[in-house]
């Protein structure tokens, strides 16, 4: 019995853009939100969408990813028949052979999509902070009678040339398509997720391949021959909560608006539509007296006692007395200690900020950069990182960087 719709999740990306964040972790797998990895969305979406097939196909640093998914059970996704899968590029007799694009990943994974003979496949990016209801877009694609519909959002018309642009007619019936142009005809952007029927795709993956001229990428060459064969392709309009994080700024807004969910549309607290994760493990926080929170998210397992406003705390963090947090992502395990002042900034895991340090300002008229402390680095006492910094290694005592 074939499912009706399974997923491929796209989690391979190096995320280098990231940084210091990425050099130990694949980009999914980078925390976010307190208590979430961004892999937590597209997963939690599948579920809360009736979707029980995942495969997610890993490539770079796959260890903590591949750890943190295990059977899938967070995710109610350790089903005998279906359940989430983590599809590593293919050992082949002469070695290793690694996804050379998106394309080129799913075509490797052809006999694992046919053991579930879909009749819809959906494409999904692992490194989006999304909530989405697939079975929206399905029921869409449907009705179009589409071959392959890709889901956009509209964005403003001075920021189109960053993205893959879909120019559709009044039908959503796509015509053309544009890829960062410098002169966008349209404002409908591609977010990178797509529904095909599974024979379409098929194909076009194995045409792909058959073509020592591709790139494999689904943007570069699949959904250009799909237009010049005059495919059923349209383009579905999300109006939803979505934000690309692969850039240090874009990871540290989207933390910041999950304090402000009316504004921006990320409530993490929606009981209708769940985001599920791995539990941290840790047991409940403590407040000392004379600590002060101020609009600020946290999670299991943190001991505070501080001053802290406006940031995000996932779990295990410990902020000693007289140190002052503003506008910061402060990851797992993480010990900021006494008289420290740390703003403006991403922490990584397991990192210790020494007694009086500083990490980050708040932004100037000329510095306005988010500092960045990459995971398990110590920030010695005393010691002054800068509001722009990318910190990979320990800082010495006293030092500035």
């Amino acid at each position: 019995m074939g499912k009706e719709m399974i997923a491929m999740l796209l989690a391979g990306g190096q995320g280098s853009r990231l940084y210091a964040l990425t050099e130990k972790l694949a980009k999914p797998a980078v925390p976010f939100g307190g208590k979430y990895r961004i892999i937590d969305f597209p997963l939690s979406n599948c579920v809360n969408s009736d979707i029980d097939t995942v495969g997610i196909l890993t490539q770079y640093q796959p260890l903590v990813l591949n750890e943190y998914i295990g059977n899938g059970q967070p995710w109610d996704l350790d089903r005998v028949y279906g359940g989430v899968h983590v599809l590593p590029p293919y050992q082949k007799a002469k070695g290793s052979d690694w996804y050379k694009g998106t394309a080129n990943a799913i075509y490797q994974n052809i006999s694992f999509i046919d053991r579930y003979d879909p009749k819809y496949v959906i494409i999904l990016s692992g490194d989006q902070i999304c909530k989405q209801d697939y079975s929206e877009f399905l029921a869409f694609h449907k009705a179009k009678n589409a071959e392959f519909s890709v889901s956009v959002m509209e964005v403003p018309w001075e920021d189109a040339s960053r993205f893959g642009l879909m120019v559709a007619d009044e039908n959503d019936r796509i015509t053309e398509f544009q890829e960062k142009p410098k002169n966008p005809k349209s404002n409908l952007a591609s977010m990178g997720i797509y529904i095909f029927n599974w024979d379409i795709l098929r194909k076009y993956l194995i045409d792909d391949e058959n073509n020592p001229e591709s790139s494999n990428d689904f943007g570069n060459d699949i959904i250009p021959s799909l237009l010049r064969d005059n495919r059923r392709m349209y383009a579905y309009h999300f109006s939803g909560y979505w934000k690309d994080v692969g850039t240090i700024p874009s990871l540290w807004e989207a933390n910041m608006e999950v304090l402000h969910p009316e504004e921006s549309g990320i409530n993490l607290f929606d009981t209708n539509w769940k985001i599920f994760s791995r539990n941290s493990g840790y047991t409940g926080h403590t407040v000392a007296a004379g600590a002060v929170l101020d609009h600020t998210l946290i999670t299991d397992g943190c001991r505070i006692a501080g001053k802290i406003k406006h940031s995000v705390l996932f779990a295990g963090v410990t902020v000693e007395a007289g140190a002052e947090i503003e506008d910061a992502v402060i990851m797992g395990g993480s010990v900021i200690k006494a008289g420290a002042k740390v703003k403006h900034c991403i922490v990584a895991e397991n990192v210790t900020v020494g007694e009086n340090a500083v990490v980050g300002a708040m932004p100037t008229e000329t510095e306005k950069g988010v500092a960045t402390i990459g995971n398990g680095v110590v920030i010695g006492a005393g010691a002054i990182v800068g509001p722009n910094a990318m910190v990979r290694d320990d800082v010495k005592e006293g030092e500035t960087v």
